[in-house]
């Protein structure tokens, strides 16, 4: 799976350089809470909240 991890301030950098690179609309979601504190944003080493990539992530129903 092609993922870009960004955070808040970055998240358009990364939605621009994933069309750029993969030729593909992608798909925006938060980083999930146990990932949080040690995923970083790859253009400024913060926090990421956030994960671009070509996949949903998974939904609870019911």
């Amino acid at each position: 799976m092609k993922e870009i991890y960004s955070c808040l301030e970055h998240v358009e950098f990364a939605l621009d350089d994933y069309v750029d690179k993969y030729n593909q609309v992608p798909v925006l979601n938060n980083v999930e809470d146990a990932n949080k504190l040690s995923t970083t944003c790859e253009y400024c080493q913060n926090k990421a909240i956030y994960i671009v990539s070509n996949t949903d992530s998974p939904t609870k129903c019911g």
